[in-house]
């Protein structure tokens, strides 16, 4: 017997179990953050695995893209944000070119969400705030600041680590000067509810002089 191509496999995987919400775009608030907070704070409450996962997706100044998965860090009337080191590969793309889009997926409830807009870097001290809140490890090795870099070898990679948290315990209150909090400024959303037999709704906001106008969209 013929084995099944990858498209046959893949074509047989399931794409949604177990109940999906309801979504009503009719009845979706004005201000978009409202929908995004109330949809973040259902995805938590009924348990959806990792939801302040999301995936950034930048692009350089020749326009060669990259995304990549990172954690949300807050939300706030300006806009989303997340962090990093301005050494980064993301970094570098977003003092390149400061826009970036970033989506949510939340598949234990068929829902998405999408945030395109421009990126600034916020103030030293909400940087210096999210640093000193990761894990000693984690801030050791950001510390080193060589990340996606080739690691030499471990024992390299290891005497770097073991340098900087030797570094963080004498100075606890040590951060990097390349380490950033970034906000995302939204300039469109776009919420996406699966439903069954294929239906999906879908809601775009897109920033006007006014305020924000909103559109239902074509699956």
């Amino acid at each position: 017997m013929t084995p099944p191509t990858w498209r046959d496999r893949l074509r047989e995987l399931p794409v949604f179990t177990g109940e999906l919400p309801d979504f009503d775009p009719d009845a979706a608030p004005a201000d978009p953050l409202a929908l995004f907070e109330g949809w973040l704070a259902f995805a938590i409450d009924a348990g959806v695995s990792q939801p302040q996962a999301m995936a950034l997706a930048t692009a350089d100044d020749t326009g060669d893209p990259s995304v990549r998965t990172l954690l949300l860090k807050d939300i706030t009337a300006d806009g989303i944000w997340f962090a990093t080191l301005s050494s980064s590969p993301k970094g570098h793309d977003v003092a390149e070119n400061p826009r970036a889009s970033v989506v949510l997926y939340w598949r234990e409830q068929g829902r998405q969400i999408r945030v395109s807009g421009t990126v600034e870097a916020g103030s030293r001290e909400l940087a210096r705030s999210d640093f000193l809140r990761r894990h000693p490890k984690a801030r050791a090795i950001a510390a080193v600041g060589t990340q996606s870099q080739p690691i030499g070898s471990d024992s390299d990679y290891a005497a770097a680590v073991a340098e900087q948290r030797a570094r963080i315990a004498a100075d606890p209150e040590y951060v990097p000067e390349e380490w950033v909090a970034y906000l995302l400024r939204p300039q469109t959303w776009e919420f996406w509810q699966a439903a069954r037999e294929c239906d999906q709704v879908r809601l775009r906001y897109r920033r006007a002089h006014d305020g924000w106008r909103r559109d239902i969209l074509w699956p």
